[in-house]
């Protein structure tokens, strides 16, 4: 007989939300006729959280919602739609939270995508192209930010892992660079001349094929707003936020570990592991707790976000490493 052991972060299947509902969520707007029009009276709001302008205006919207996979699931409810969809980090965008509006001003197409560096083959792939060729299915994953605040939310996409076996790294590539666009006149965050830009952000080839390396396309069974990052951006859940770089148009293999956009700006607070750890304090915040957006509620934050018994081992033999942010 199977047993299964659920794994410390799991809850049954009938706790989460169904697929169906988010079906269903999405017959109701494009049946309401919330398109333009409705957007126009009542504001950014419904644009902003991935509403159905906004799903029928991007090209990948007919492959969502894609198969949950049963194998990653939540302790805790999934976040509000609307909370998420107006609470976001883009600093291309801005430097605050509610970047939703300014982000609308991303354009997710054309978009191609670059695999370069220490591959057999450098390639250009078109991002629909990309779509097609990929695994997509829907995870519900923990997201959680160096400042302290947190939200679970049912991401779309593939495995990184399907992107590296595509573009066959050399046996000598160690790392993963990974770098957003960089269009000041798009962005005007990117004027801000202190700041590093394009963003950059790495992980070790490791890290990278672990199986909860995610690359994310949609949210909410839509295509990705433009807010979280579209049309492609990575979610790392047992890392701090802020390693889950936006809009990634490059792709590099290399042999030299890099130095990120936050490490560059601040390495004494920003490191480049990064890893979720409760016991070791930001430099100016404790990161004992957390806070669930949208709930008002603190809970006590968990060791590589709860995802240890995944990745824990990777990390063995460099104790001697500042592995947290």
């Amino acid at each position: 007989m199977l047993i299964k052991r659920p794994r410390g972060w799991e809850l049954p299947e009938s706790e989460a939300t169904p697929e169906s509902e988010f079906l269903n969520r999405r017959r109701f707007i494009k049946g309401a006729g919330l398109g333009a029009g409705a957007i126009a009276v009542g504001g950014p709001l419904l644009m902003s959280a991935g509403g159905s302008a906004a799903a029928d205006a991007d090209p990948s919207a007919g492959l969502y919602p894609v198969m949950r996979n049963p194998a990653y699931e939540l302790d805790r409810d999934i976040t509000d739609e609307m909370v998420a969809s107006t609470y976001n980090n883009f600093y291309e965008f801005g430097s605050h939270k509610r970047i939703a509006r300014a982000a609308q001003e991303l354009k997710i197409r054309p978009w191609t995508v670059e695999l370069a560096g220490m591959v057999e083959s450098e390639q250009t792939v078109d991002i629909d192209t990309l779509l097609g060729k990929m695994p997509l299915e829907e995870r519900l994953y923990r997201h959680r930010c160096v400042e302290a605040w947190a939200m679970a939310v049912p991401w779309s996409g593939f495995p990184m892992k399907a992107l590296v076996d595509l573009a066959r790294p050399l046996s000598g590539a160690r790392y993963v660079v990974m770098k957003t666009f960089l269009d000041p006149d798009m962005a005007p965050g990117q004027k801000q001349f202190w700041y590093p830009w394009p963003y950059v952000e790495g992980l070790t080839i490791e890290e990278a094929t672990n199986e909860l390396a995610f690359l994310v396309t949609g949210i909410y069974g839509k295509p990705l707003p433009k807010q979280f990052g579209a049309p492609l951006r990575l979610a790392v859940p047992w890392k701090y936020g802020f390693k889950s770089i936006k809009s990634i148009v490059r792709f590099e293999f290399t042999d030299k570990r890099p130095v990120s956009f936050w490490e560059e700006i601040q390495g004494k607070e920003y490191g480049f592991w990064a890893n979720v750890n409760p016991e070791v304090a930001h430099p100016r915040w404790s990161q004992a707790t957390e806070e669930l957006i949208g709930t008002g509620k603190r809970v006590p934050t968990k060791l590589f976000n709860g995802y240890g018994e995944f990745v824990a081992d990777l990390y063995k033999g460099k104790e001697g490493e500042r592995l947290w942010a």
